[in-house]
């Protein structure tokens, strides 16, 4: 017996099973009386424990971290410590999946773009529907802002496919300097060959066998697949194309991302697209000095010239 709450538990047993007094089963199993009685004056987070138990139900691979970020956002003000409590107490931890062996070595940290459209991410995940078949799911991911600018699922995705795809991306967000893709045949064809050349987008093939070169693709796989790929059951096509739309949209408006400082993405990139505005408005020229003249009897006196601003 260690904890108080066991103490009194073996008090309240021996009071009432020997017909103990209090101050004798203190002593028989060396518990201070004061112990015995206090009442604690902690509220007791009825609402707090109910919202949570919510949110993990409906969020069901979001640690307590995420949890707390909704949670704030919802107007709960809750010390991260004393979640963490409650979130043990009702035992939500989530279950750690199984993963595979990794080579151990020293890594070379990727670099991280600092503005929208520097660099995108593409990859295919495959998938399959509750009657066997199969489908592929084509992403792209901006680096900088984390945002998943697609999800494209089809039984078969084609070269010219991801190039239509493209072409709609670019419409929507501009041209982006770099595309990081791995060594697909779809991603090496004619069709991506030719779209690259004609847009002027440089085009980066990791090298064979070296999934850690893609990292911010291979990252958000892995949340895409642990959030809603192992958590559903597609039944056509269709019901996957609504639920993968959900799912992107949910993750850039509201999942908060640890490497953004717990913001979404769409308000990291809002953030970063204003900043880049406002550098290139900075770095314009500045407009020419005008000259101030004054009028003195007909007469006109030009003077030192008045730098603008």
């Amino acid at each position: 017996m260690v904890t108080p709450a066991a103490k009194r538990e073996a008090v309240a047993h021996l009071r009432s099973a020997f017909d103990m007094s209090e101050r004798r089963a203190c002593r028989t199993i060396g518990c201070v009386r004061m112990t015995v009685r206090y009442c604690s004056r902690r509220p007791g987070d009825i609402e707090l424990r109910q919202r949570l138990r919510a949110l993990a139900r409906e969020r069901r691979r979001f640690g307590y971290r995420r949890l707390n970020v909704l949670l704030r956002r919802e107007g709960f003000k809750v010390n991260h410590k004393r979640l963490f409590r409650l979130y043990r107490e009702e035992r939500l931890a989530v279950r750690r999946r199984g993963g595979r062996k990794r080579a151990l070595g020293t890594r070379a940290p990727m670099l991280v773009p600092q503005w929208p459209n520097d660099r995108w991410s593409l990859d295919f995940v495959a998938d399959q529907f509750i009657d066997g078949r199969r489908m592929r799911i084509l992403i792209v991911v901006d680096d900088c802002t984390r945002e998943c600018l697609t999800l494209v699922a089809d039984t078969s995705i084609s070269g010219i496919r991801v190039a239509r795809e493209l072409d709609r991306l670019l419409v929507a967000y501009g041209k982006p300097k770099t595309i990081v893709s791995d060594n697909g045949t779809e991603l090496t064809s004619n069709a991506i060959l030719r779209w690259a050349d004609d847009h002027k987008v440089e085009w980066h093939y990791i090298a064979p066998g070296k999934p850690v070169q893609n990292a911010f693709a291979e990252s958000f796989i892995g949340r895409l697949r642990d959030e809603l790929l192992n958590e559903t059951l597609f039944r056509s096509l269709p019901h996957a194309r609504v639920m993968l739309d959900d799912w992107r949209t949910d993750y850039n408006h509201n999942r908060p991302h640890s490497r953004l400082g717990w913001m979404s993405p769409a308000i990291y990139a809002a953030q970063r697209r204003s900043a880049a505005l406002r550098l290139t408005e900075g770095s314009a020229p500045r407009t020419a000095a005008t000259t101030a003249t004054t009028v003195h009897e007909g007469k006109t006196d030009r003077q030192t010239p008045i730098a603008a601003g």
